[in-house]
């Protein structure tokens, strides 16, 4: 997985978009090769707020954490969810 934490990495871009940072959860799922998938889970409260209006902020996401992963020659999956 190279020197990045992709976890780590996904959660330090959600937290501070929640009302409840500490029930933000980020795990690998999968990983074969160069793909790595990562499922996060939030309180459903917090969902709207880490999707935003029409995926803006999810793509943001996204975007910065495939853009890390680039750089690694890593493929990121990124399932956004919540608990339940």
């Amino acid at each position: 997985m190279g020197g990045v934490n992709y976890e780590k990495l996904v959660s330090e871009l959600i937290k501070p978009l929640t009302t409840h940072p500490e029930e933000v959860v980020v795990t690998t799922s999968n990983q074969e090769g160069n793909v790595v998938s990562l499922k996060v889970s939030v309180h459903p409260d917090d969902l709207g707020r880490i999707i935003g209006k029409k995926g803006r902020v999810a793509n943001a996401i996204r975007t910065l954490a495939y853009a890390a992963a680039a750089r690694e020659k890593v493929r990121l999956e990124i399932d956004l969810g919540s608990e339940e």
